[in-house]
């Protein structure tokens, strides 16, 4: 008797009066003890195991859109790159690109300091360029467009459109003139393809025109949605030669006489890139200015060729982006009382833009081992932009929707990833030439027409 009464003065002084007062004044004392008393040993337990679990922190595991570690193919320099071009993103254009999307402008200051990454052209052999893998390029389009889809595809334009034409389809001698100043910046390139009229039907339907003249070539014309062309300093036109009807290429000065830009507004996406409407009246080239080695529009198709590859990678990073940022809003946002990350929508939704950002990042990574083998073909590259850009735009979405009505404002991100998914959606080949060109390519029929 004793001993309990012990162990009973024990257990009184044991209890926080102050709180048990509290307790009682939210639940009824005497009919919660009754029914934890009615409770069998696994039970209780249970309740004293979620109650620690409440009182404990709960940490939140660090965000990994590499799901399966395809950084791990990389070697250990173009890690050291790839992490360089991903720390210059997110301290030197992540703070600024929302303002810059919101006004519509482009923020000039940060071309140095691209330069100073000295990835430009990274896949190209000489001229101040690297040689490194196709692989590696796809990658810095990714890291690019995880901060920044407009950014990515200025560079892109820079990178792969321009100075792809030139180290593609230009002499020697353009080569050396022109490929190690845009490499560096010094230099700024546009890529003019697109008409106000023809967009998908350019490889037989442009209405811009060169002929030859004695004093050269005289191009007729408009290029419309040219990305960079407010401040480039060179263009690659693209025009049709009234003699043979072929594609030709030339080097545009855009101080040229006759060539005049206007910047598109009230865009709804990329709306960082300038996009122009160039008109060419009568504008003279020399011949020495004409690609020499773009004789038609499979020449063309060289250069777009491994573009779309970039464009598949583009698509990757957009998508990515949109991820990691709506991933850290649900862990953080709470609602009903604990992260919104914890209920089981909303998991769903992180699974299933996880499942097809996966997916997309294992299909670009062989596309880039294709490229680096010489293997790639125009229905692979094009079958990774449709996936690719068609998966994006439901990533985006879910990423947008996890988020809600905090989803459409730019502080968040996620509504610039939305939009910008549109025009990468689009550009660089529609969905439906894109899946025209598979479609030739599997069944050996032409739809095109």
């Amino acid at each position: 008797m004793l001993d309990k009464i012990k162990k009973t003065i024990d257990l009184i002084q044991s209890i926080d009066i102050d709180a048990l007062q509290k307790l009682n004044e939210k639940v009824d004392l005497k009919q919660l003890m009754a029914s934890v008393s009615s409770l069998n040993d696994d039970q209780l337990k249970s309740i004293v195991h979620l109650m620690k679990s409440v009182n404990k922190k709960h940490e939140v595991p660090p965000i990994d859109a590499d799901f399966y570690d395809i950084s791990d193919r990389l070697t250990v320099e173009e890690r050291e790159i790839q992490l360089k071009v991903r720390a210059f993103m997110e301290k030197e254009v992540a703070p600024l690109v929302n303002e810059h999307w919101l006004h519509d402008s482009f923020p000039h200051e940060i071309i140095p300091k691209i330069a100073e990454l000295n990835i430009c052209g990274i896949n190209f052999e000489g001229y101040g360029c690297a040689g490194k893998s196709s692989l590696l390029e796809g990658i810095i389009a990714c890291e690019l467009a995880r901060v920044d889809p407009s950014i990515a595809t200025f560079f892109g334009v820079q990178s792969g459109l321009c100075m792809g034409s030139i180290y593609r389809c230009g002499s020697e001698e353009q080569k050396q003139e022109w490929l190690p100043k845009l490499q560096k910046f010094e230099k700024i390139g546009a890529f003019g393809l697109t008409e106000p009229e023809v967009g998908s039907g350019a490889a037989g339907g442009l209405t811009t025109t060169c002929e030859k003249t004695e004093n050269g070539w005289k191009l007729n014309g408009q290029k419309k949605w040219i990305g960079n062309a407010t401040f480039a300093d060179i263009v690659i036109i693209w025009a049709r030669d009234v003699a043979d009807n072929q594609v030709k290429g030339f080097i545009v000065r855009t101080e040229t006489p006759g060539f005049s830009v206007e910047k598109i507004k009230d865009k709804m996406a990329l709306r960082i890139v300038q996009n122009g409407l160039i008109t060419l009246t009568d504008c003279m080239i020399e011949e020495k200015d004409r690609l020499q080695n773009a004789n038609s529009f499979k020449d063309t198709a060289k250069v777009l060729q491994a573009t779309r590859a970039g464009v598949a990678w583009m698509a990757v990073g957009c998508a990515r982006g949109a991820y990691e940022n709506a991933l850290a809003y649900t862990t953080q946002r709470e609602q009903f009382g604990k992260p919104i990350a914890a209920f089981q929508l909303i998991q769903n939704h992180l699974v299933e833009i996880l499942s097809n950002l996966t997916a997309m990042q294992t299909m670009v990574f062989r596309l880039s081992v294709l490229q680096d083998a010489g293997k790639l073909k125009d229905e692979h590259a094009s079958l990774a932009k449709v996936f690719c850009t068609m998966r994006t735009r439901d990533i985006v979405s879910r990423a947008r929707e996890v988020m809600g009505g905090n989803g459409i404002l730019l502080e968040y991100n996620v509504a610039r990833f939305l939009a910008d998914a549109e025009a990468i959606y689009s550009y660089e080949g529609t969905k439906e030439i894109n899946s025209l060109i598979v479609g030739r390519s599997i069944t050996g029929f032409s739809a095109f027409v």
